[in-house]
């Protein structure tokens, strides 16, 4: 739609407001409902927006280790412009219209915390190489029969599972709530966020969606957007979706693979794809492949970014714990996908559920260009079989402190994201382990209360 199309629509709404909404650090979006006539404004400058949105944690609680804002600067309003192409209808709230937004710092620069930013950053990069990125983020997640007063009131203890039983890409179970199945392909289609599939996954009341893959900021919009609007349309159907890592430890964990192709500048030609090649990867993907094995290790909590991620990356649980990589083997970091011209792609299956998607696809896309742009070649073999066994190559970090001072003290996740940037997103991981360490968990009441 044209800038003047979208203000008509606007203007016509009889909601007389529109919903806007930006990514904070952990993805979590943060927003707000404004009047048409505010909105008509906002259009011709910005719109001031708190910037504690990136000085506190995924529960409103105040960093201690921040310099980019904080006590000391009074939390002041931060620019916040809407991207007019990320117009959407919101089905579930009678089409009231909805934007997405980015951070700019006062001299009108994308802001160096602004997740969305950096994406656009990277994409600029890679499109100056002469490459357009396409991506696509699916997501397992499980629903509970349970509203946020219920959680509450059961201190989140023994949620009830939407449905039991572990039913892995289940006709059956996908019939039995059948309304909540069919009202999230639907709205999400409508809502501008097209499934290419939806099915149960293995575990109790979880389910798996593949978003339809998009440009590298198109596709980042709609995962963000899938998560929110997933845990929405949730709500209507009394029911809780979470996309935790791991939610319980005899339970599979939720993953948030990331797919990936370079094509050319026109988005004709996938240039991952060689037929003269044995395997059908090209030279290109060999580099891009080699470039996300050397930098995972410095840039992982891109990937995993909470504590409980590290309870998802563990052996045997669906969830790689090696830098390996392999052709279709869903034991690997990096599982290839070679299978034609057009589907050709790699698939990071690192990333788990509970990620922002901006950073993820960021860092999956600034990984690889650093294996082209220093011409990495993919000496290391292809993993045949188990890859949790085939650890010649090195394991991922272990706990959110260990990646975070990994990251913290790398000079290639500063190359490839920014020193400010790394500062930052760094604070606010060492607050998240500094949060952790201070709680006393069942766990250890259980294991020392009596005995010890």
């Amino acid at each position: 739609m044209t800038t003047q199309e979208i203000e008509e629509y606007v203007k016509q709404h009889p909601g007389g407001r529109v919903k806007i909404a930006a990514s904070d650090i952990d993805g979590i979006l943060r927003g707000k409902y404004i009047s048409v006539d505010k909105f008509l404004a906002v259009l011709k400058g910005e719109l001031g927006f708190c910037d504690v949105v990136f000085g506190w944690d995924a529960h409103d609680v105040a960093y201690d280790n921040s310099k980019f804002t904080g006590w000391h600067s009074g939390y002041p309003d931060m620019p916040l412009k809407l991207d007019l192409n990320t117009f959407r209808k919101v089905p579930w709230e009678a089409n009231v219209p909805f934007f997405l937004g980015d951070f700019f710092d006062e001299r009108g620069t994308g802001a160096v915390v602004c997740p969305r930013q950096l994406l656009k950053r990277i994409i600029n990069e890679c499109m100056q190489l002469g490459y357009k990125p396409f991506f696509s983020q699916e997501f397992e997640w499980f629903n509970f029969e349970e509203t946020p007063r219920s959680l509450e009131l059961k201190a989140f203890q023994n949620p009830i599972p939407l449905t039991p039983g572990m039913f892995g890409y289940s006709i059956l179970r996908s019939s039995l709530k059948n309304d909540f199945f069919h009202d999230l392909f639907e709205s999400l289609t409508k809502f501008g966020v097209p499934l290419e599939g939806l099915h149960t996954e293995t575990g109790p009341g979880v389910y798996e969606a593949a978003i339809t893959y998009a440009n590298a900021l198109e596709a980042a919009d709609r995962a963000i957007l899938f998560k929110t609007a997933v845990k929405e349309i949730a709500y209507r159907h009394g029911i809780i979706a979470s996309f935790m890592a791991k939610w319980k430890a005899d339970l599979p964990g939720c993953s948030g693979h990331v797919h990936q192709s370079l094509w050319d500048e026109d988005g004709q030609e996938n240039l991952f794809y060689d037929k003269t090649e044995v395997n059908k990867m090209s030279e290109l993907m060999k580099q891009y492949v080699a470039g996300q094995l050397f930098c995972l290790p410095h840039m992982l909590p891109l990937l995993a970014p909470t504590i409980n991620s590290y309870k998802r990356l563990v052996e045997g649980a669906w969830a790689p714990t090696t830098l390996t990589w392999g052709l279709d083997n869903r034991t690997v970091a990096l599982r290839i996908l070679a299978s034609g011209k057009k589907a050709t792609r790699i698939e990071t299956r690192v990333v788990g559920s509970d990620t922002n998607p901006y950073l993820a696809i960021a860092a999956c896309l600034a990984a690889g260009l650093y294996g082209i742009k220093h011409r990495l070649s993919l000496k290391q073999p292809a993993t045949v079989g188990n890859g949790y066994k085939d650890k010649s190559h090195g394991c991922l970090p272990s706990n959110l402190w260990e990646a975070t001072q990994q990251m913290k003290q790398s000079p290639i996740a500063k190359e490839l994201f920014g020193s400010d940037f790394v500062e930052h997103f760094c604070g606010t991981r060492e607050w998240e382990w500094q949060q952790f360490a201070k709680a006393v968990t069942d766990w250890e009441l259980k294991r020392y209360f009596e005995i010890i």
